[in-house]
């Protein structure tokens, strides 16, 4: 007898509906699996044998044989296991063919017939609601994270036995024996202790730096010796940022279930990711892939802030992977069995000492000569400097700041002004691909940011002077563009432009001696 069963697989990042068929008939005896299956889809052929039996389902001697499809895509991962399965019973007659009609399956099976967890539930469930399904059979643990996708059923299941007796019951006893799980709230990651820029004394420049840098969605580097609170601050921008809307939730959902990083309990993520990664961290776990393609920490801080500490101790070829992304917001990776691309629109915070000991350019504490800073120096490359908006230097900090009992900016405080720059650009960007200043292209630098002819001057001045590079140019433009917005100014005037040269001057400061 034949049998079709809706399934689900991934693909990259991308979710797809697959098809399992399955034919018992007589013949020799055997189990065949055909479909570019990678080993642990063929794997499943022990474990849905073994899973039966300790169900107590009896397969008698027959030639099985199951078909995986699309044939042109290879197959990966667990998620197959309860479709073939089930596939196998509607093929004996254990279940009506009609009772598994507008239903996609999904879950991985112990070899007692317990349904485990599996990755990537959020996308496929999602794709199976635009193919028409109308209900989805899971594993219990994914249920949270399925309950998301409005409109359509999402059944959690424990073992193959309560599978089987679900399936075999009719429509009105289907909906007492395993109610569809609900949509669940929105929950978010409860951090131990709450951060708030309130607790950084002094470092007034940084954290209006930051307050900018936000405010634009513009990435920046802070330089400074250690202990200073680059870090600190850095872990605190979060804090400042919009609360993440219902869509990019999905979207920032969906890279971490294809990762298989979502909490059973958490079924949305709600706040902006904060990816802090070693700068030992290989290439690969940076931008992704393996042999079984999967996000890398670029694309889990999709939306959120990518931050990159000693970033000269990073190795270079890791450093350049970010240029594109950087550009493109999106990244891709091309492997032998296909080719992906995953989003990748991060704000991309760094911070690095001035040299190896940290304390350049103070004679009385750095150790380094200058062969020494320069060679530190040029570990990070002008074109990565080039995509770099703003570049803030973060002094010591000295005891008096440290024990002076003032009252610090919340960043509640700060937030206002940033949500306040944000609904700015809103406005300005209506019905465009744009959303921040920090995107806009050179071609409509001139449209969203006019000059006046003062403004026009003074930027000829410091092109010249600074020897920008075009890129440069254009970024110390769409800084001063924030700026105005912070400031509430329909106009960007001098006092905007200066600023935002100042955030151009700390590079000029450490890597023009290079060129000496």
């Amino acid at each position: 007898m034949y049998s079709k069963v809706t399934t689900g697989a991934i693909s990259g990042i991308e979710s797809l509906i697959a098809t399992v068929e399955v034919d018992a008939s007589t013949g020799m005896p055997g189990f065949e699996m055909v479909g570019l299956l990678n080993h642990e889809v063929r794997e499943a052929r022990e474990r849905v044998k073994v899973a039966l039996k300790n169900t107590e389902v009896e397969i008698p001697p027959v030639k099985i044989t199951v078909s995986i499809s699309p044939a042109d895509i290879r197959k990966e991962g667990t998620v197959f296991d309860l479709p073939v399965a089930v596939g196998i019973m509607v093929s004996l007659g254990l279940i009506p063919e009609d009772y598994i009609a507008d239903t996609l399956i999904i879950g991985e099976l112990g070899l007692d017939g317990e349904i485990k967890a599996v990755k990537g539930v959020l996308p496929i469930v999602k794709t199976a609601k635009e193919y028409g399904c109308k209900r989805c059979i899971l594993p219990q643990k994914n249920v949270h994270e399925g309950a998301i996708v409005e409109d359509i059923e999402i059944i959690g299941v424990t073992s193959l036995a309560q599978t089987l007796t679900y399936l075999n019951k009719s429509e009105e006893q289907k909906a007492v024996y395993i109610p569809p799980a609900k949509r669940t709230e929105m929950t978010e990651r409860k951090k131990a202790q709450e951060l708030d820029f309130s607790d950084i004394n002094g470092q007034t420049a940084v954290k209006r730096a930051v307050e900018i840098a936000a405010a634009g969605f513009h990435h920046m580097l802070m330089v400074g010796p250690p202990g200073s609170g680059k870090t600190m601050i850095a872990k605190r921008i979060p804090t400042i940022l919009p609360e993440l809307t219902l869509e990019e939730s999905l979207e920032v959902s969906t890279i971490y279930s294809v990762a298989g990083m979502l909490e059973e309990q958490e079924a949305l993520m709600t706040q902006r990711s904060f990816l802090s990664p070693h700068h030992t961290i290989s290439e690969q776990a940076l931008a992704g892939g393996g042999r079984i393609p999967k996000p890398g920490v670029i694309s889990l801080a999709h939306r959120g802030v990518l931050f990159l500490d000693e970033l000269p101790e990073f190795k270079r070829n890791a450093l350049e992977i970010l240029r594109q992304p950087l550009e493109d917001k999106k990244i891709h990776i091309a492997r032998t069995n296909g080719s992906f691309i995953y989003p990748a629109d991060f704000m991309l915070v760094a911070a690095m000492n001035p040299c190896p000991c940290g304390f350049f350019p103070d004679r009385n504490k750095c150790t380094c000569s200058e062969n020494e800073v320069k060679r530190y120096l040029r570990r990070i490359s002008g074109p990565i400097l080039d995509r770099i908006d703003v570049t803030v230097e973060a002094p010591r900090v000295d005891i008096g700041q440290l024990s002076a009992e003032v009252k610090n900016e919340s960043s509640a405080d700060i937030k206002r002004r940033v949500m306040q720059a944000r609904r700015r650009q809103e406005r300005r960007y209506a019905n465009t691909a744009y959303r921040f200043n920090a995107e806009l292209r050179s071609g409509d630098i001139k449209k969203y940011c006019p000059l006046g002819s003062a403004q026009q001057d003074l930027m000829e001045l410091v092109f010249k002077r600074m020897d920008l590079s075009a890129r440069a140019y254009h970024k110390v433009i769409k800084v001063a563009r924030t700026i105005a917005d912070i400031d509430d100014s329909e106009k960007i005037t001098e006092e905007h432009i200066s600023e935002a040269i100042c955030y151009r001057m700390t590079d000029g400061k450490y890597w023009s001696r290079q060129a000496e």
